[in-house]
């Protein structure tokens, strides 16, 4: 059983992909259109041709994506050359939070330091004035 391409369903996840809402993309096909229009058309299954290109015109992404473009055989692609022992994939465990709490530690690491060689220096200049 051949699974049929939605290329109006194509249309409007390549479009969301791109950040483009309905009412630009009416704007940029042309006077006649409108997001109403546009709603429309990325339910319809097949859309014309000629219509197809300007859109893809428009996009900037090629005809075929939106004919041939399967959602369900791209997951299914995805996952079987995905497996538990997921080679590859970043996992960052930096907590911004953390970092900040040690820089605040540092700082008063720094600032305790800095009284302690204040300290320090007055009693050494008390010691010279009663030397004297």
């Amino acid at each position: 059983m051949e699974q049929k391409i939605h290329q109006g369903r194509n249309v409007k996840r390549f479009r969301e992909m791109l950040g483009i809402k309905q009412e630009a993309l009416a704007l940029d096909l042309g006077d006649e259109w409108s997001q109403k229009k546009i709603s429309l058309l990325e339910q319809k299954e097949t859309i014309e041709d000629p219509l197809l290109q300007k859109i893809s015109e428009v996009l900037k992404i090629p005809v075929e994506a939106f004919q041939n473009f399967d959602e369900e055989q791209a997951v299914n692609i995805i996952a079987s050359n995905f497996h538990d022992n997921a080679t590859g994939v970043i996992v960052n465990n930096y907590n911004p939070i953390d970092k900040i709490i040690q820089l605040h530690e540092e700082k008063i690491a720094l600032y305790e330091r800095m009284l302690k060689e204040k300290d320090d220096m007055m009693t050494r200049l008390e010691e010279l004035i009663k030397s004297k």
